[in-house]
């Protein structure tokens, strides 16, 4: 039987991970939208900055009552304090989520090339979740070198994003110097893309925090 304690522990695990799932849920069902370019799906996405708002102060309130309840050695005030940001930066995840598929849906228009955007846009959605679904898995991983592993992967996923957007950034410039009418359109596609690189920088920050919680240091600031 686990110790109070411990307990309290895996609940607090198991909440931030139901928290993420929610986000990385919906950036699955983008990605899907996508593939079948068919963006009527994204209408369909139930996201609410307000409910993962709620669950992440839910869940810093039961933290907070842990850490008052027991007074853990520096290891586990380390994970402690990490959870807290980790909380956080799902929801800021969820944020840039909301604002792609919102921004996406919007500019997406019949009128842009569509077959040079998706080409980039898909890989660089499918990267930008993986990292983030790599990142919550470290949550449950009590296998050092499996998570050390699993933070190898988001870096290098993490890595991936930032390369597709360059790419992607570089063909969206081109095609509105061919088609300056279409600009805006191009340029809201762009911005709602550069959410979900975004969206990889929080997923490479809560793979540092765990980190962080395993072995100490200085936490990586992004």
């Amino acid at each position: 039987m686990l110790k109070p304690y411990q307990e309290k522990i895996a609940t607090i695990k198991n909440e931030i991970y139901e928290m993420g799932e929610i986000v990385t849920h919906a950036n699955k069902v983008s990605l899907s939208a996508l593939k079948e370019n068919d963006l009527s799906m994204l209408k369909d996405i139930s996201l609410s900055i307000k409910k993962i708002s709620a669950k992440s102060n839910e869940i810093d309130n039961l933290i907070v009552k842990t850490l008052a309840l027991y007074s853990p050695e520096a290891r586990d005030l380390r994970e402690m304090v990490s959870f807290l940001k980790i909380t956080n930066e799902i929801t800021r995840a969820s944020t840039y989520s909301k604002i792609f598929i919102k921004t996406f849906k919007k500019s997406f228009t019949e009128d842009l090339d569509k077959h040079t955007i998706l080409e980039f846009a898909i890989p660089l959605l499918k990267s930008s979740n993986l990292a983030l679904q790599t990142s919550l898995d470290m949550i449950k991983e009590q296998d050092d070198k499996v998570i050390e592993e699993m933070f190898n992967k988001v870096s290098v996923e993490d890595s991936k994003t930032d390369d597709l957007y360059s790419m992607v950034e570089k063909n969206i410039l081109k095609l509105i110097s061919k088609n300056i009418e279409l600009s805006k359109d191009y340029f809201e596609v762009l911005s709602s893309l550069r959410k979900l690189e975004k969206i990889s920088g929080r997923a490479s920050s809560i793979a540092n925090l765990l980190i962080f919680a395993e072995v100490g240091g200085e936490i990586e600031q992004a």
